[in-house]
């Protein structure tokens, strides 16, 4: 409960990772934190979280589920790219922006439910989703740049 940072990579190609539950003390989970954890399976993102940064999670591709809380603003980008084995997503209403690429390649993703009304999307965010199904966007989200669902 101590930590209340750990630096950027800082987790960077624990390829045995499979489960972490971060402090409730962390507010941000940095650039390449998780990057390249090919086995971790599952996150627990405490509610003192505001942002992901960039590269946070990209090559997770054992990442079946992660709950962003309703504390979390921005989404970095390439934050999940490349998390092959995520399934399903929800995007709290606290959500302002999603960077470029954030979602990119998470080919086994079938859902994502955006509940931000005040949500500003970055370009290609899904690009490569090939199992997507559905996807639930409110009608008062500012902005979506170029090839955000490609592919």
């Amino acid at each position: 409960p101590s930590v209340t940072l750990i630096k950027n990579g800082s987790f960077r190609g624990c390829s045995s990772l499979r489960f972490i539950e971060l402090s409730s003390s962390i507010t941000e989970i940095k650039n390449h934190l998780f990057r390249s954890c090919y086995s971790l399976m599952q996150v627990v993102i405490p509610p003192s979280v505001k942002s992901i940064g960039f590269y946070a999670f990209y090559g997770c591709s054992s990442l079946q589920e992660v709950e962003i809380p309703s504390s979390v603003e921005s989404i970095g980008s390439y934050a999940f790219k490349e998390c092959s084995s995520l399934v399903n997503l929800n995007i709290p209403s606290s959500v302002t922006y999603i960077d470029d690429f954030a979602f990119n390649n998470c080919s086994s993703l079938i859902k994502i439910n955006i509940s931000s009304s005040n949500c500003s999307f970055g370009k290609e965010i899904l690009k490569g989703c090939s199992s997507l199904s559905q996807i639930v966007i409110p009608s008062s989200v500012k902005s979506i740049q170029k090839e955000a669902f490609y592919g």
